[in-house]
């Protein structure tokens, strides 16, 4: 086809007239979304959406005036209209007219929303607008995933026992377990809870024990922007469980940008126990301690006794370095204590000694 004829038949046809008619409208439309779009907190996709649908409307639009033409008759093909049929259109002044309305007033919305933006800074991101820390976090209560619920002994310390390594990291701020044991595991409200808790980062997480097999699953999150910074699972047997909790805190805090000192990262790597068993009675004394009632006590009680009978040495000296912290005494003279070196808890009455338990009193010193 000539190049002349086809441009000509494009002014017959109004082709040139329907895509200047929408992109004028298309611009006022997108004008429009950007301003009322935000007022109803719509997500970013959605204006991403809304332009895509307008440029693939604009395509569309562009080959319905080349195909069609719209006679008194209505919509018929370009084919089946004759040349000395009378259409009906617009006489050029009132389509420059309004197109020229149409123009002013989408060039007023992007100036008022030009103003709007100026005057109305974007808000900074929560951890920012409220000055918190960036290397802040709360561990909340982990979900027990186990079938049997006398499990949850078992989810609630790992989550403390998580908890104290990452204590443990001076270049980190972490929430107490009192402060985070109100919340449940996965909150619909993240912002509002870090903005409660005064960090920038929530922890949540899950554990299903089943037999001597344990499964933890872990997921760092940045409350302001609710995106995942970290995320991981761990399959474990009883006995590799330190070495996971260890590995969680150290992700944690390289993911944070924390500072770990070499001291620190031994603390964050050491193992409680040798014993499985001690630990679970540990776990267990741990749990009915934290109800703070009269018989969840006795039964804490109990379990620690246990737990010391199971490895009088690890165990016995954490209970003791407890109970001496919780009357207010330091960790310097608890070390040059008599009651650091040799006496057993007084958390109830230790199993009688004898020859080899001296062997393992040694050991405590």
């Amino acid at each position: 086809m000539n190049p002349k004829d086809f441009f000509g038949e494009l002014k017959r046809r109004n082709v040139y007239r329907v895509a200047v008619t929408y992109a004028v409208i298309a611009w006022l439309l997108i004008q429009a979304a950007s301003i009322l779009l935000p007022t109803f907190e719509a997500p970013t996709w959605v204006m991403k959406g809304f332009v895509v649908f307008l440029i693939l409307g604009f395509a569309v639009a562009v080959f319905i005036s080349w195909a069609f033409e719209a006679t008194p008759q209505g919509m018929k093909r370009t084919e089946n209209v004759s040349p000395d049929e009378v259409l009906p259109s617009w006489s050029p002044r009132k389509f420059a007219a309004l197109i020229v309305a149409i123009a002013m007033l989408a060039a007023s919305l992007l100036v008022f929303n030009l103003l709007r933006s100026r005057s109305n800074p974007a808000s900074p991101p929560l951890s920012r607008a409220l000055d918190l820390p960036a290397k802040s976090i709360a561990v909340l209560p982990f979900e027990n995933l186990s079938r049997d619920p006398d499990n949850a002994y078992f989810t609630e310390g790992i989550q403390d026992e998580i908890l104290a390594r990452l204590a443990k990291i001076a270049d980190l701020k972490v929430i107490s377990r009192t402060s985070t044991q109100r919340y449940k595991s996965s909150p619909d409200d993240l912002p509002q809870i870090a903005k409660r808790l005064g960090v920038s980062n929530i922890l949540e997480g899950s554990v299903q024990k089943t037999a001597d097999r344990v499964r933890v699953t872990v997921q760092l999150i940045n409350a302001a922007s609710d995106a995942h910074l970290w995320a991981e699972t761990y399959d474990r047997n009883l006995t590799d469980i330190f070495a996971a909790e260890s590995d969680i805190a150290k992700m944690i805090a390289d993911t944070l940008r924390a500072k770990l000192s070499g001291s620190e990262q031994n603390a964050i790597a050491v193992r409680p126990t040798e014993n499985t068993e001690a630990h679970q009675l540990y776990l267990r004394g741990r749990y009915f301690w934290n109800k703070r009632t009269g018989a969840d006590l006795k039964k804490a009680i109990d379990y620690f006794n246990q737990a010391i009978g199971k490895d009088p040495c690890r165990i016995g000296r954490r209970l003791r370095f407890a109970f001496c912290l919780r009357r207010g005494q330091s960790k310097r003279k608890f070390a040059a204590s008599k009651g650091g070196r040799r006496e057993s808890p007084r958390v109830g009455q230790h199993p009688r000694r004898g020859p080899r338990d001296a062997r393992k009193r040694a050991c405590c010193l």
